[in-house]
Order: structure tokens, then C-alpha cells, then sequence
């Protein structure tokens, strides 16, 4: 967790893209930026290395990171096997 005292962490593409231009949906590469207040009620399309997910942050996610909210894991799924002889 980053200290408080510290400014919260932003990839440049986002401040320049994202903040600044005021878009509705943002796209975000940056899984380690810090959802700040400038998010809340937007569409942020979070990468997760195969696909964009939409999170739309609210108030109680503010502080945490953009990672927390776009799994990288995939759902295990196993095939039942047949049964033979009926």
C-alpha cells in the first residue's frame, strides 16, 4: 500500500488523456493507478492482458487501485465425464 502522505499514483497517459479531456469512458492500461475522486461516476475500462473490463468506481473505491477491480484469472471449468454401461 502506498504511504498517504505520498501523491497518489497516475500513469500520464491518463491525467493527459483521461482528467484533462473530461471523456465518459476511460481507458486505463494502469492497473497500479489510484482511483481518485476525478473517476467516481465515469466508465473506466480497466486492461487486464486479454480484455478491457468496465468499472464504474464509486465512492468507497476511492484509494484503492484499479487492479483490485479487473480479475486477471480465469474461472477454472472442468468436463464431467460420462458414464459408461447405462
Amino acid at each position: 500500500m502506498r504511504s498517504k502522505w505520498k501523491v497518489p499514483h497516475l500513469s500520464k497517459s491518463i491525467v493527459k488523456h483521461g482528467i484533462i479531456k473530461k471523456k465518459k469512458q476511460i481507458i486505463i492500461y494502469s492497473r497500479q493507478s489510484i482511483i481518485t475522486h476525478h473517476f467516481i461516476g465515469k466508465i473506466c475500462l480497466v486492461h487486464n492482458g486479454h480484455a478491457f473490463r468496465k468499472v464504474r468506481p464509486t465512492i468507497y473505491m476511492v484509494g484503492h487501485k484499479f487492479g483490485e477491480f479487473s480479475s486477471t484469472k480465469r474461472r477454472a471449468v472442468f468436463k464431467k465425464r460420462l458414464k459408461h454401461g447405462k
